[in-house]
């Protein structure tokens, strides 16, 4: 069972990288000016018997989740302060150097705030207001959770390379998941942090809090005891459990009951650090159904084949000013 599905995510990848080579014509920007777009954009979404969404990590910027500034001051100005990085991306490197207590510690906060936290702005759900009465389907790159936050199905919904909220342990031969929602609201009172009447955590005032955990709150994999790592795709130790392969199966499944129907591919935030999961199989699923649309909603790079040129809207902008607009077209 656990092939099928993953041989079905294999497949869409599979077929953007093969169909990619055919786009050779070069690249198109869209056409028409924003107003036209967005009502272009506003009449497919209209109209669409279906809308799969294809979501990077520019959708959770656009939303305020940025992994530097005021986010990373508030929670890390110690971790700054003490080994001089500045953002939680390059944390995250650093601290793996560090004794376990340390890089923990700074896990847990790393998790806490872009995955229990909800984002700045509502993006998310402004997104979800302009489908939430469509037949949608959501794949993305992002670790976040945010789209499940937003009030978005579970049921369609493929996060592809993780979820900040889980654990796996370093044992390959252990192919679960494990939740982290309890060890990190410990790991983050242990460290000093303190609750608001809402229930989040806030550095208190005295700002004097720890940067480590007590040896016992290191997380163990709760089957054998075992090292966890967090539930990020890296290499090819990434766990692939029950959840991501039934997720897998029903995203590959929404797109064959669509294969041949008017569907609105609608990718945003997604840059080329990945284009083989959702921008390489978004354009060739296009090219290949005369019903289709693309519409690419990022920040200066919305682009497209000239193939598909015709049946594509390329918006450039920020993600959250557009969907301001849309909210204030779209019925």
């Amino acid at each position: 069972m656990k092939n099928s599905y993953k041989n079905g995510y294999q497949q869409t990848i599979e077929q953007g990288i093969a169909g990619v080579r055919r786009f050779k014509n070069g690249i198109s920007r869209g056409s028409g000016n924003l107003n036209q777009q967005i009502l272009h954009l506003q009449k497919e979404l209209e109209t669409a018997e279906a809308v799969v969404i294809g979501a990077g990590a520019g959708l959770s910027t656009a939303a305020g989740m940025t992994y530097s500034g005021k986010r990373f001051e508030e929670y890390f100005f110690d971790f700054e302060k003490a080994y001089g990085f500045q953002d939680m991306y390059t944390g995250g490197f650093y601290v793996m150097q560090l004794d376990p207590e340390v890089n923990w510690a700074f896990w847990a906060r790393n998790i806490y705030i872009n995955r229990y936290l909800d984002p700045p702005k509502p993006v998310y759900q402004k997104l979800l207001k302009l489908v939430k009465d469509k037949n949608y389907f959501v794949i993305t790159t992002n670790v976040d959770h945010q789209f499940q936050r937003a009030g978005f199905d579970k049921k369609r919904l493929f996060y592809t390379q993780g979820d900040y909220g889980l654990f796996q342990s370093v044992d390959p031969s252990i192919q679960v998941t494990f939740d982290n929602e309890q060890w990190v609201m410990q790991a983050m009172e242990a460290q000093g942090f303190v609750k608001d009447k809402n229930g989040k955590f806030h550095v208190p005032k005295n700002k004097k809090i720890r940067m480590e955990i007590p040896s016992y709150l290191i997380p163990k994999c709760p089957m054998d005891g075992s090292d966890v790592t967090m539930n990020l795709r890296a290499d090819d130790s990434f766990v692939e459990d029950e959840g991501w392969h039934q997720a897998s199966a029903a995203y590959l499944e929404f797109l064959k009951k669509h294969s041949d129907r008017h569907v609105l591919f609608m990718e945003i935030g997604v840059g080329n650090n990945t284009p083989v999961i959702i921008k390489y199989p978004f354009w060739q699923m296009t090219h290949e159904n005369p019903k289709a649309v693309y519409a690419c909603l990022n920040y200066h790079e919305a682009y497209c084949p000239k193939q598909i040129e015709s049946r594509s809207i390329c918006m450039n902008g920020d993600t959250a000013d557009i969907l301001d607009r849309l909210m204030g077209t779209v019925k």
